[in-house]
């Protein structure tokens, strides 16, 4: 197993989260404040993980309260928040990275227990035949893939010589899809559906890849800033989502929320091309297998 985040604090810091926990109870609520994608991702899942892994926890940290930044915000604009103690948001959701986790305090437990890296293709709907066709790696390469600037994933497509083409923003690739710009636009399981279904009317060229699942490790982590609310707060979300692998909660919780979707994939019927992921941390917990979800088996 890991070693917990409060283990791989210095000794200081482990006194002070120590204190501070046993004075939670006589001190204000802990406040969260996560934030409003301006993306349009749907985030509930997250935010109702993040609600029981607090709740788990109000025994030992005490009460807390937790509500959305009424602000919408970019992916960097959630960054810069998050880099100033003053910001609006404390608390955020996010494939990880290497400098998300040197800057940032992770809490490196896989919030969706891993599906993000089990990836559905969007193509055009006359590409069909050509994705038909394709076996291993090395029939992806002749094909460029499409992502947004800056997404964790593009080093994993590039490692596995795979061309790829950056959007400047998220509503943009998918008309950049059906105009050519790239063959494919690589989405996570829950995704690729979610989007096909919200704007099949409005690109009506684009269609969900019904032969393919793309998989590498990609993790995505609660993280904190990197100050003495942050530790604790990081420690209290470890516990609390610990507890939940434990008594089955967390999988409870993915069912409920993106279960349907998950047997609309259909995953066991696809052809599964597995690429490896460069920007791991060596701290990821990979070989924790309780808290990868395999979609393959239902596990």
């Amino acid at each position: 197993m890991m070693p917990t985040i409060t283990n791989r604090l210095p000794g200081v810091c482990r006194m002070l989260l120590a204190s501070l926990a046993l004075a939670c109870p006589a001190r204000a609520a802990t406040q969260l404040t996560y934030p409003l994608s301006s993306d349009g991702v749907d985030s509930r899942y997250d935010w109702a993980v993040l609600r029981a892994a607090m709740e788990k926890t109000a025994p030992g940290f005490g009460a807390f309260g937790q509500r959305q930044s009424p602000v919408a915000m970019s992916p960097s604009r959630i960054v810069h928040e998050m880099s100033m103690a003053s910001g609006r948001i404390n608390v955020f959701v996010r494939a990880s990275s290497p400098e998300l986790e040197k800057q940032f305090l992770p809490v490196r437990l896989p919030v969706d227990r891993g599906l993000l890296g089990y990836r559905l293709l969007l193509i055009r709907q006359d590409e069909r035949s050509r994705f038909a066709q394709v076996k291993t790696v090395a029939d992806l390469r002749p094909l460029r893939a499409g992502l947004g600037q800056g997404w964790a994933d593009i080093p994993v497509l590039q490692g596995a010589g795979i061309s790829v083409v950056e959007g400047s923003n998220y509503a943009g690739l998918f008309a950049m899809l059906e105009a050519g710009r790239f063959d494919f636009f690589s989405r996570s399981a829950d995704e690729a559906l979610r989007e096909f279904d919200e704007r099949r009317d409005q690109y009506r060229q684009i269609a969900v890849e019904p032969t393919l699942l793309l998989h590498y490790p990609l993790p995505r982590y609660f993280f904190l800033r990197r100050d003495a609310q942050g530790m604790l707060l990081a420690q209290r979300i470890e516990a609390g989502m610990e507890m939940m692998i434990r008594d089955g909660t967390l999988n409870a919780l993915l069912q409920q929320y993106k279960g349907d979707i998950i047997a609309r994939a259909a995953m066991k019927q696809r052809r599964v091309i597995r690429l490896s992921n460069p920007r791991l941390t060596p701290e990821t917990p990979l070989s924790r297998t309780e808290l990868w979800f395999n979609p393959l088996t239902g596990k």
